[in-house]
């Protein structure tokens, strides 16, 4: 349950504010501080902060309390990421809704290129994310390289130096946080689906929802970089069975999405298209539907 909210007060609310940046926070005080001072120093615009503090029992409620520049909510207990993101929703003062996680360091004028992308589409219907920088690469959609697997080998220095000369390019199959949405959008698809609470395959629920919409246009930009540390809350998490919640909703897995629908990893060529799923994808996932059919009435 969430028992307290902090608006933005009238006299703060800066019409200049260009994104309102979503970031649920569980027990994870160092790095929260982290991620929110390397907004406040490496933005290239100003944006409104929202944070939901779950249980913040390792002083994260009175850290934040004490932020005047930060709006937030709070519950008690760790309600999840999916009722935390809705939370921080119902704060939000701008146009457009960016969540990301608190594991995360934002490069220098990391902002910039998301905000110039938005300009020349020149609607609502995108779905953007910037590009992560991880120790390990989780996907396709990664960088790979090492600035310290915790903050107290973080090489900030070196990072700063370096992340803009490493080689990428812009990538289809925008999903993963840091993460970029018109309010409308978000609005539109009734933004996270708490069935999957705490979290697991929210994030692919919420492209699949963005597409039922209509949304064709799923960017990755490489220009706009972030360093990951790498899920720390998740693995702390007990997790729900998202993979399994996803069939059931959807009728296919998550990876038929990302591989046939979204195409995420490739290199970005323009809007996506409806593809053809070969024969042994649909056989694939009837049996998926069926099995996890029989485990729900097992």
């Amino acid at each position: 349950m969430v028992i307290e909210k902090k608006h933005l007060n009238k006299s703060d609310h800066k019409e200049e504010y260009i994104f309102s940046i979503m970031i649920p926070s569980w027990n994870n005080l160092t790095y929260l501080q982290l991620c929110i001072n390397s907004i406040r120093k490496n933005s290239y615009y100003p944006h409104q902060l929202i944070v939901h503090i779950n249980e913040g029992s390792d002083g994260t409620l009175e850290w934040i309390q004490s932020q005047p520049d930060i709006s937030y909510s709070y519950s008690p207990v760790n309600i999840g990421v999916c009722y935390a993101l809705n939370s921080c929703r119902t704060l939000a003062v701008t146009d457009y809704l960016l969540y990301i996680n608190d594991d995360m360091y934002v490069c220098p004028n990391w902002d910039k290129p998301l905000l110039d992308e938005i300009k020349k589409i020149g609607h609502k219907y995108f779905f953007l994310s910037a590009t992560a920088i991880e120790i390990k690469a989780q996907s396709s959609c990664s960088i790979q390289k090492n600035f310290g697997t915790s903050i107290d080998q973080f090489q900030e220095e070196t990072l700063i130096k370096e992340f803009a000369t490493i080689p990428f390019h812009d990538w289809q199959g925008a999903t993963w946080p840091p993460n970029v949405v018109h309010k409308d959008i978000w609005d539109l698809v009734g933004g996270y689906s708490v069935e999957f609470s705490p979290g697991m395959y929210s994030d692919p629920d919420f492209s699949m929802k963005l597409w039922q919409v209509g949304i064709r246009l799923f960017k990755g930009l490489e220009k706009s970089r972030v360093y990951h540390f790498g899920s720390i809350s998740v693995k702390r998490v007990k997790r729900n069975k998202g993979y399994y919640t996803f069939i059931a909703k959807w009728g296919m897995t998550s990876g038929t999405l990302s591989k046939y629908y979204l195409r995420r990893g490739d290199k970005f060529d323009g809007p996506l298209s409806e593809q053809q799923i070969p024969k042994h994808i649909h056989l694939k996932n009837y049996f998926k539907r069926f099995w996890n059919a029989v485990l729900q009435n097992g």
